[in-house]
């Protein structure tokens, strides 16, 4: 069931989450056993630290460019551009500058 976000009206998904200085902000849209959909901003030099998810992760540029270390590879992924970061294995996000993503968990 999808939550803190209107229904039957056409949205953009970079607009439902701010940027605030110093902080990565989320937004959970769905989570139940089977999927998590949040989206999140990161100001500028802000990070999620590295860990490992009980599930495949789906990550899509909304807005501004991530650092994404996955398995000790790092990719750099602007707006419109999506990656898996499988189950199981380390990953970390950085903001190399404000960016906004798209966070889809397959449980």
């Amino acid at each position: 069931m999808f939550k803190n976000i209107n229904k039957d009206e056409k949205i953009v998904l970079k607009d439902q989450v701010e940027y605030q200085q110093g902080q990565v902000i989320s937004k959970t849209l769905v989570q139940n056993d089977k999927v998590s959909v949040t989206i999140f901003s990161f100001d500028k030099g802000e990070e999620i630290s590295s860990h490992a998810s009980g599930g495949d992760a789906l990550v899509t540029v909304l807005d501004g460019v991530g650092r994404f270390t996955v398995g000790g590879k790092v990719h750099l992924l602007k707006e419109g551009e999506t990656l898996i970061m499988p189950k199981d294995v380390s990953h970390a996000v950085y903001g190399q500058e404000k960016f906004k993503m798209l966070l889809l968990v397959s449980f």
